[in-house]
C-alpha cells in the first residue's frame, strides 16, 4: 500500500491506520514492497508514522494519505491529507464503549 509522491516539496505516503487511541493523532503503518536485487523475491518493509488528525475522523483499518509537515511534536511529522478508503468494519473499541 506504500506510495511515495512528491507535490512541490512535500512528500506523501499511503498507509493503513493501526491506532487512533490518542486525541488528534493517528498511527499509520506504511508497507513498502520491493523485489530483492539478487533473489527477485518480494521483500516487505513496514514503518509506523505518527500523523496529526485534526478532526479525529480516521478509524483503525482506514487507508489514508499523509502529507509531510513541520514537526508538530516529538514524533509527529505528518498530517492527514485525506481518507482514501474507509473500513467496512466498526472498531471494537467504540462498540464496547457503547454497550457499557
Amino acid at each position: 500500500m506504500a506510495e511515495t509522491k512528491t507535490t512541490g516539496r512535500r512528500k506523501q505516503l499511503i498507509g493503513d491506520v493501526v491506532s487512533n487511541n490518542m486525541q488528534k493523532t493517528i498511527v499509520v503503518q506504511v508497507i513498502r514492497r520491493k523485489a530483492h536485487p539478487l533473489y527477485l523475491r518480494v521483500v516487505s518493509k513496514s514503518k509506523k508514522f505518527y500523523a496529526h488528525d485534526e478532526k479525529n475522523e480516521a478509524n483503525v483499518g482506514d487507508v489514508v494519505r499523509l502529507e509531510e509537515t513541520r514537526p508538530l511534536s516529538k514524533l509527529k511529522r505528518w498530517r492527514l491529507k485525506e481518507i482514501v478508503r474507509k473500513t467496512a468494519l466498526v472498531p471494537e473499541v467504540s462498540a464496547t464503549l457503547e454497550s457499557k
